[in-house]
């Protein structure tokens, strides 16, 4: 069985199906917001409080097969939404509470007679949106669905302004090349995840097998981002115990791996946020409704 990283949407908590999503209102913006990080252009009123919470619990570790030792820092806490459209775009500004701002990733540290990786992780958060299948809030439900992933790194992708863009697949079903998840009484759940196509952001780089700096780093920006995994806008900003994030993207790509957003629809999608994590170590939301209704 083959396993490797997920990023959103893994937990044990079930959710009733008479509980309904969380409205987030996607509203009609007067002016085009500056995505920046600094949030000025959102006023201070019609916030939205998105709770998260540990996307795996302690208990659920083991009957994962994951690591059984909490590694997950978030914890609960309460994010602030705002969704708004300015002419073709859509924008999202997020705000949450995060003691420190976590910028380093990895990189590769001199260790006896040879480069080891660093345990360090930047902060993270992603946002996922519904392209097709039975969408649940847990990648492990054991559901058919396709979602369309941001992520937004504090190192990898924030000093290009940018969020990656990805397809994240998931099934009871065989995939292709997917990772193979079994979970007990549920059977075998694969997951596929594909950056879109295009030039990345950043690209990983590997150290050399002769001693040189102490530490050198692991990934490099190409400072050539461009097609589809680079068509989402976003900087985030840290002051004063928060990160402030903002988001913007074509309503239409034009691309098949995007969600198109359209006036007066109701679109499922779902946040996490991770505190100098990657994996399960996140906390997420529960499965939230953005409504375009306003946009008519």
């Amino acid at each position: 069985m083959r396993i490797v990283p997920i990023l959103l949407g893994l937990s044990s908590a079930v959710v009733l199906a008479s509980e309904a999503p969380q409205s987030i209102p996607v509203i009609p913006l007067a002016a085009e917001p500056v995505v920046d990080g600094k949030l000025t252009d959102w006023g201070t009123g019609g916030w939205i409080k998105v709770p998260v919470k540990p996307a795996v619990a302690t208990a659920d570790r083991v009957r994962f097969g994951l690591n059984a030792e909490e590694k997950n820092v978030t914890g609960s806490l309460t994010v602030q939404l705002k969704a708004g459209i300015y002419q073709d775009r859509l924008f999202l500004a997020l705000r949450w509470p995060d003691p420190t701002a976590d910028t380093e990733y990895k990189g590769w540290e001199w260790q006896g007679s040879k480069y080891i990786e660093s345990s360090k992780r930047d902060d993270m958060a992603a946002i996922r949106f519904h392209l097709g299948g039975d969408f649940d809030r847990s990648m492990l439900a054991g559901k058919t669905y396709k979602v369309d992933v941001w992520l937004w790194s504090a190192a990898r992708t924030n000093p290009a302004g940018l969020a990656e863009d990805w397809t994240h697949q998931i099934s009871g079903q065989p995939i292709e090349d997917a990772a193979e998840f079994e979970i007990p009484g549920s059977g075998i759940v694969y997951i596929k995840k594909n950056r879109d196509g295009g030039s990345p952001i950043y690209r990983p780089l590997r150290p050399p097998r002769t001693q040189g700096a102490s530490r050198l780093p692991s990934f490099e920006m190409t400072g050539s981002a461009a097609g589809s995994i680079a068509d989402v806008a976003a900087r985030g900003a840290w002051k004063g115990g928060y990160w402030n994030l903002e988001f913007s993207r074509r309503l239409n790509t034009g691309n098949g791996d995007d969600a198109v957003f359209k006036p007066g629809q109701r679109l499922l999608g779902q946040i996490a946020i991770f505190n100098r994590a990657d994996d399960e170590n996140k906390s997420v939301s529960e499965p939230l409704s953005f409504d375009f209704s306003a946009l008519r």
